[in-house]
């Protein structure tokens, strides 16, 4: 293919990928509506998203742009902005999402001067009005997050961006390279990519980005939460010896699976082999909180959900409910170390179903073992890891998942080796985050002044 060819068959895709989204706005509305009525962010500042903002554009500037458009994209920028906050403690940032949990999550990271509002909408119309409002310095998109208009915008008036914690699996780069005519571009636009693995940054290479280094996974700096830990082993201790296996971050229809493969299993639910079994449900999305529920109490099961404790998390004053019960819904946000601190082992979701599964290195921090399914190229390199230290294993299904629980419950050596194994993991993988620092101060110089 000529240049001159290639040109123009980019720009008429570009054209065509513009006019398709101005057309697609209302559906976004209507979508968003929807969404809205199960987590009501989604129906927060709706304006922004299409570039409005209802105030005059922001005259100073000089911000840190971070896109981070979900909850773990959040959580994993956190680890960076506080190195870059002890670089720049007078940095300004720009926080934007595209998911209500990311916002929610967010808010936290916010200090006086910051903003935070929604990734807009990714038509020119929307980021140029988005980059005359605040007229970022410098731009990270986190992990995944390239779109086109975006990245030719923010090329358009000289923003500097960069994809940091940069991850590519194999599904999502085949679909990039059949629509080349509309990601070539968006990668090759980008003003530096720092990618997690080797792997990421060969299939990145071939969509066209400039790959500047090769500096791990943020997550594996993850930050040790002492209180909610202690809080979920005092849980376990009040337990009286009955074993905690946690289903974690649950994605929709796991939950049928894991019915079918207790049915195999001989005995009741609470029993597995010999031993007595409560298990602790956290779906991953809080609008399925309701939805689960309904589905445990349908198949029999006594529930007792997490909202009905003190949101302080102390055992005191939790019902005698909670301890007669066979499973734990876990319908609270923000939670996750007090799970982990209170399970025995835990099986990740997201990877028994096609969908990639979820991160297991805040499990691995929390010294819980994992046992996977074999769906996990969203996080193909971390759960790779984890196998091999032994923080992990893979197993092909749930029956095989129930058969792997148990034989790490009925071994305490075995399940002791593998929570050694968890801190080995992260140890290993410790330390991206200064790196990560330091290629970003290559394009930010600093604060503007407060």
């Amino acid at each position: 293919m000529t240049v001159a060819w290639r040109d123009l068959r980019e720009a008429l895709a570009a054209w065509a990928y513009d006019a398709g989204l101005r057309a697609l706005q209302p559906l976004l509305r209507r979508k968003l509506r929807h969404r809205g009525r199960q987590e009501p962010g989604y129906l927060e500042a709706v304006e922004e998203r299409f570039g409005r903002y209802g105030q005059p554009p922001d005259r100073e500037g000089g911000y840190l742009w971070v896109h981070a458009v979900s909850l773990g994209e959040t959580r994993a920028a956190a680890l960076l902005l506080g190195r870059l906050r002890q670089r720049w403690p007078g940095m300004r940032l720009l926080l934007t999402h595209g998911t209500a949990t990311g916002r929610a999550e967010g808010r936290r990271l916010l200090r006086p001067g910051d903003v935070q509002v929604w990734q807009p909408w990714d038509t020119r119309d929307a980021v140029g009005r988005f980059l005359t409002q605040f007229r970022p310095a410098a731009g990270l998109l986190m992990e995944t997050e390239v779109w086109p208009n975006l990245v030719e915008g923010c090329q358009r008036v000289g923003v500097p961006l960069l994809l940091v914690n940069a991850r590519l699996n194999e599904r999502s780069f085949e679909r990039a390279r059949r629509w080349a005519a509309i990601s070539g571009p968006a990668y090759r636009g980008l003003t530096a990519v720092y990618a997690q693995t080797a792997a990421d940054a060969e299939r990145l290479e071939a969509l066209g980005a400039r790959v500047a280094g090769v500096f791990g996974n943020l997550k594996f700096d993850v930050p040790w939460h002492p209180t909610p830990w202690d809080c979920g082993r005092a849980l376990r201790a009040r337990l009286g010896g009955r074993r905690v296996v946690l289903l974690a971050s649950w994605r929709d229809g796991e939950e049928n699976q894991w019915f079918q493969a207790l049915q195999t299993a001989p005995g009741s639910p609470r029993q597995l082999g010999a031993k007595d079994v409560l298990w602790v449900v956290v779906p991953r999305h809080p609008q399925r909180f309701d939805e689960v529920h309904a589905g445990l109490v349908a198949h029999g099961w006594r529930v007792w959900r997490r909202s009905s404790a003190p949101a302080s998390a102390q055992v005191q004053g939790w019902p005698e409910a909670a301890w007669e019960a066979d499973v734990w819904l876990g319908d609270s946000m923000g939670e996750m170390p007090l799970y982990y601190g209170l399970a025995d082992l835990a099986w990740l979701g997201g990877s028994f179903a096609p969908l990639g599964g979820q991160n297991l290195i805040e499990a691995a921090a929390c010294e819980c073992p994992v046992v996977m399914g074999p769906h996990t190229f969203n996080f193909a390199e971390a759960a790779s890891a984890a196998q091999a230290t032994g923080a992990a294993v893979a197993v092909a299904d749930m029956v095989e998942a129930l058969a792997q629980t148990q034989r790490w419950l009925e071994s305490e050596p075995a399940l002791a080796s593998a929570r050694v194994a968890c801190r080995t993991l992260i140890d290993q993988g410790a330390g991206a985050a200064d790196r990560y620092a330091d290629a970003v101060a290559k394009w930010f110089t600093g604060p503007a002044s407060r």
